[in-house]
């Protein structure tokens, strides 16, 4: 089976995007990321994968932030929103290693969900299946690739006091 990083890069130079893959030392938070390749955190993306009425849905926010909950389910005008279990969706990214699949969910049939304030970035830094090995991809063409639905479902820091009402466009 071809590795999540082979199948990634075929698949951004099938559709004529330019990227650069990163090997680095194994870490394993987007914040050790950052650090390891001199990047800020605000343009390196994350992914979590929450269980929204019971089905899979992968947010992609910059590295610093945290998912509130509460607003991805207003978002998605849902029951419940939580965290998924890594037994969960472990099998649908079988070709990466657990906590490092790409924010590609469209290549494995799982919506996705793009924080605002990451859409505003001019590239993104994302892990390519493995805990060593980065791309970087400008945002104009994640989009394009991706097309998710945008949202702001970041919980702000403490020192912001900004009430946003989750939008979708």
């Amino acid at each position: 089976m071809e590795t999540c990083c082979e199948r990634l890069t075929a698949y951004l130079t099938e559709q004529h995007a330019y990227f650069e893959v990163q090997e680095h030392r194994q870490v394993y938070t987007m914040q050790e990321v950052a650090a390891v390749l001199h990047e800020k955190g605000e343009h390196v993306a994350k992914v979590f994968i929450a269980s929204v009425d019971d089905k899979p849905i992968m947010l992609v926010l910059p590295a610093p932030g945290h998912v509130d909950l509460e607003r991805v389910r207003q978002l998605l005008k849902a029951t419940t929103a939580r965290r998924a279990r890594e037994f969960e969706f472990a099998q649908l990214f079988a070709d990466c290693d657990v906590g490092a699949m790409p924010p590609f969910g469209n290549l494995y049939q799982v919506p996705v969900i793009l924080d605002r304030s990451l859409a505003d970035e001019a590239s993104i830094v994302f892990q390519a299946g493995t805990h060593h090995t980065t791309i970087k991809l400008a945002m104009s063409d994640y989009e394009r690739l991706v097309s998710p639905l945008m949202g702001d479902f970041v919980t702000h820091h403490e020192h912001e006091h900004h009430e946003h009402e989750p939008v979708i466009v």
